[in-house]
């Protein structure tokens, strides 16, 4: 099922949904390994958790969202006044398996927010059965010419910013979610093809806050059917923006480090760590990017100064983590 390789990168391969971000390459996608599969399979069995913050979270197919599963703290009384901020998440490979990245995204709900990822829950608890893999295609003639596969997405970045106008409707209707939602805060984010779904919308001027997961814009133009983002979208960025990538045999490390050599309208800020493409998803919590991605969401969308502190200064601190490589400009 395509939804279940995101990861297959950390395993080595250049898979379908991460061939998305493997620079020019056009090379056939491996398999997925016996390690990976084996991986994948525990990571399936993982329970949701609740995640670290305040406000234990959830993940639900709301019928106020549509086509998406939401992100949230499981108890909205529980939240007094307090209103939150709306996260719009692209899956990695932009699959339609909005759980993939279940334990990073219920981290940073534990902490107060509202993330809509475009999909449905296909993994995990609460998913289906699995869909049968499709068979493979049968070889082409003797002799004829090696064709490039066809890599297409099974979500759009016009689904993705649907979440942000299904919110909007919710919050000002009758029902559970009315007047909880902070329309002023509004943030995109995404995972590998997810991170490109999220630059195509950072242009919208609702957008405050914008965080690339192992994702960088294609070089020389797009190989992904249904998605169309060239470097031009680097220049429709309005506020400060991070990478966080996975050190150089991360696929997304050329796209994604010429991304930020070429922003230069808004304050950029490139965050690596040697944890490959794969990221720290399966992880706890989502590991310690979930940490980072959740201090630069409180220091941009809440103007937590405190939070700001993990990335500006001289003695910021990821600057001071051993593990962290960190290039910034504009701040």
């Amino acid at each position: 099922m395509i939804g279940r390789v995101i990861l297959g990168a950390a395993a080595g391969g250049c898979l379908l949904a991460t061939a998305l971000t493997c620079g020019t390459s056009r090379a056939q996608p491996a398999p997925p390994s016996a390690d990976f599969r084996a991986a994948m399979a525990a990571y399936d069995k993982l329970p949701d958790t609740p995640g670290t913050g305040p406000f234990p979270a959830m993940k639900a197919e709301d019928p106020a969202f549509p086509g998406h599963v939401v992100y949230r703290p499981a108890d909205l009384d529980r939240l007094g006044g307090r209103k939150l901020p709306i996260v719009l998440w692209g899956n990695g490979g932009c699959t339609d398996d909005a759980a993939a990245e279940r334990l990073f995204l219920e981290e940073i709900a534990s902490h107060g927010y509202l993330l809509i990822a475009p999909g449905a829950i296909l993994s995990g608890p609460g998913a289906p059965p699995a869909r049968p893999a499709a068979p493979p295609p049968p070889p082409p003639p003797a002799g004829a010419p090696r064709q490039p596969p066809k890599l297409s997405v099974r979500t759009t970045t016009a689904q993705m910013g649907q979440g942000l106008e299904q919110a909007l409707a919710a919050n000002r209707a009758p029902g559970p979610w009315h007047d909880r939602l902070d329309e002023s805060r509004v943030a995109v984010s995404g995972y590998s093809c997810g991170g490109l779904q999220a630059l195509a919308l950072a242009g919208d001027p609702r957008v405050k806050a914008v965080l690339i997961l192992h994702s960088g814009v294609f070089n020389s133009g797009s190989p992904i059917q249904g998605l169309q983002v060239d470097k031009s979208v680097l220049n429709t960025l309005h506020t400060p923006v991070i990478y966080l990538l996975g050190g150089k045999t991360d696929i997304a490390w050329p796209n994604g480090t010429d991304d930020f050599a070429r922003i230069d309208k808004v304050p950029a800020l490139l965050a690596s760590h040697d944890v490959g493409h794969g990221g720290t998803f399966m992880q706890p919590n989502g590991g310690a990017e979930a940490q980072v991605a959740r201090e630069w969401l409180d220091w941009q969308l809440m103007g937590d100064a405190n939070a700001g502190k993990a990335f500006v200064g001289p003695d910021c601190g990821l600057c001071r983590d051993p593990q962290w490589t960190v290039q910034r400009k504009g701040f």
